[in-house]
């Protein structure tokens, strides 16, 4: 199989020809020496760590999986060793607070190093990528002494972080949960209870893990009002820093897998474990949202991760692999990649992960300004428009991500369900983004149920305005050939908008959540692609261009028609997917 290659070109298109990067950055106080040079340069040598330290680990490291013995977590041959180069290269550190040891570049330069870890190897981003979310929800919520005494190792790295939320009988209810925290009078509690799933629960790199563990107190009332949010290292800390004694946390069993082998899954016991409040009593799942929110994007981006790199892997295989006679006529053998519906198959993944890129850019773009911005109201506006797209980008980038891994398997024939050639584990640890940080249906609700009301439902008007400006704006470059289509896409979905809007009710928007949330992820990717079409026009065309212009079109053609179905199964509501009584299927 070819290797991974870190797609360079397409960022430097889109930092300096889609986004202005420069611009953008130059009004972020602290950000005014960031540039497009300055983040290529960054993010070349990320690709290059991705593609020679972390890929080749990726298959072995899912044949040989995580071990427990003794209570102890070990991670497979080389995982550790490559953890340590990692922190050490700074990269653990690379948008981390500067306050606290980090280097404070923006979230552009974060999400795309997420996006080459997860081609590379998925489960091995999940460490850094876990970490990075417990430290916003302590930085955050948490006090100033747990700030200092955690924050700085965990953003270099020297230790690592986990969530610990579900339970066996409390999964996205989390209301359900049964996990206890008695306070020990010292200021600190004593937890006890077993949370399941819980991914990089332990490991064998070394220093600490500082789970973030929800529980109840004594008095707590019933439901989601009574979870409150506590720290819970695996080792306690001296004032001076040092690891202390090992704390009641504890591995009971690594979970059997589908995917993700090299990643150790963990039912985890805490056993009295002393702990330490996060924020507020009773308000945890305001705390953990702060985590949650941050990974829900990181898990959109494993999905475009899982689908550049398997879309990679069969454009190689299809380039090289001769099987029967070319659709022109040409005599045979000719390389698979000129039949058509191979083709189908290779420019449907191409298109979706160039424009999701795109979109992920942008998001991130809008999360910097939400930081940084001078003008609060310009911050509150970019931070409304992250909450509307973060359903967006967890489940539609992992459903399309997975899609696209199943076809690249498809690419491949029979040597795509082999192991050798490595395809199969790209579609079996691709799945499980479509499942955690809250399923793709739980996120298709969140995005009817509550984003679309927000700013009284205003919020995605200001969204949809925002694309129409940029459809006129690039309407002369990109041509009306690309434009109207997206334009009549986005009408689509803005009627869609209002009928949920005037229907109402729990029942309509659980019927309508997952079409609708894929109604509303074409559109954006349209968008995406009249600004990529319309900046790769004006200039002697550089395969890049060439690439852009070809796969615009594509999508709009081949993709974006999907639009049609999605409108129609939404105008006819709930009727018929409520009809059957349970009892009868």
């Amino acid at each position: 199989m070819a290797t991974y290659t870190a797609p360079v070109d397409d960022i430097a298109f889109l930092l300096t020809r889609v986004f202005d990067f420069d611009a953008t950055m130059a009004g972020l106080p602290g950000f005014e020496e960031v540039n497009a040079e300055l983040a290529v340069s960054v993010l070349e040598e990320a690709g290059k760590f991705a593609a020679g330290v972390l890929e080749p680990l990726n298959r072995s490291g899912d044949e040989e999986g995580c071990t427990l013995e003794n209570g102890l977590v070990t991670t497979p041959k080389g995982v550790a060793e490559a953890y340590r180069a990692f922190a050490e290269a700074g990269w653990c550190s690379l948008s981390g607070d500067p306050e606290y040891g980090g280097q404070g570049l923006p979230r552009v330069l974060q999400i795309l190093l997420d996006e080459m870890l997860s081609s590379a190897n998925l489960s091995f981003g999940l460490f850094p990528g876990l970490t990075r979310g417990a430290v916003e929800a302590i930085g955050h919520h948490a006090s100033a002494e747990l700030k200092a005494t955690y924050l700085p190792k965990m953003i270099s790295g020297e230790w690592t972080g986990a969530m610990a939320l579900t339970e066996a009988s409390a999964g996205t209810d989390l209301g359900l949960l049964n996990t206890r925290a008695v306070p020990n009078g010292d200021g600190s509690y004593a937890i006890t209870g077993t949370k399941i799933f819980i991914s990089s629960g332990d490991q064998d790199f070394g220093g600490n893990v500082i789970h973030l563990v929800l529980a109840r107190l004594p008095d707590a009332p019933k439901g989601v009002k009574g979870i409150s949010l506590f720290l819970a290292p695996k080792f306690l800390v001296h004032k001076d820093g040092s690891l202390g004694a090992r704390n009641g946390v504890n591995v009971g069993a690594l979970e059997h897998k589908m995917g993700i082998h090299a990643q150790p899954t963990c039912v985890m016991n805490y056993d009295g474990a002393t702990g330490w409040l996060v924020g507020e009593p009773g308000r945890g799942l305001n705390a953990m949202f702060t985590m949650m929110n941050a990974e829900r994007l990181f898990v959109g981006i494993q999905g475009l991760g899982i689908a550049e790199a398997a879309n990679q892997k069969a454009v190689a295989y299809a380039r090289e692999r001769l099987q029967g006679h070319g659709a022109d006529g040409t005599p045979g053998p000719v390389a698979i990649i000129n039949h058509p519906d191979v083709r189908k198959m290779l420019l449907t993944g191409r298109a979706f992960a160039d424009g999701a890129r795109a979109l992920a850019v942008w998001t991130a773009l809008q999360m910097d300004i939400a930081d940084r911005h001078p003008d609060a109201t310009v911050r509150r506006e970019a931070d409304a428009l992250v909450a509307l797209l973060t359903p967006v980008v967890k489940a539609a980038f992992t459903d399309f991500g997975f899609e696209t891994a199943v076809a690249s398997q498809q690419v491949l024939g029979g040597h795509g369900y082999i192991r050798e050639w490595g395809m199969e584990q790209y579609v079996r640890d691709a799945r499980i983004a479509q499942i955690y940080e809250g399923t793709n249906g739980v996120q298709a609700l969140d995005l009817v149920g509550r984003k679309l009301g927000l700013e009284g439902g205003k919020l995605p008007q200001r969204f949809f305005a925002l694309i129409k400006a940029d459809l006129d704006a690039a309407l002369p470059a990109a041509g009306a050939a690309l434009v109207t289509p997206v334009a009549e896409a986005l009408a689509r979905l803005e009627g869609a908008t209002a009928r949920l809007a005037a229907n109402g009710g729990a029942i309509e928007a659980g019927a309508a959540a997952t079409d609708y949330l894929r109604l509303f992820a074409l559109v954006a990717l349209g968008w995406m692609w009249v600004r990529m079409a319309a900046a790769a026009t004006g200039e002697a065309a550089t395969p890049v261009l060439q690439r852009k212009a070809v796969l615009a079109r594509f999508f709009v053609e081949r993709m974006l028609p999907q639009t049609l179905g999605l409108d129609a199964a939404l105008a006819h509501g709930a009727p018929s997917l409520m009809a059957l009584h349970a009892d009868a299927f």
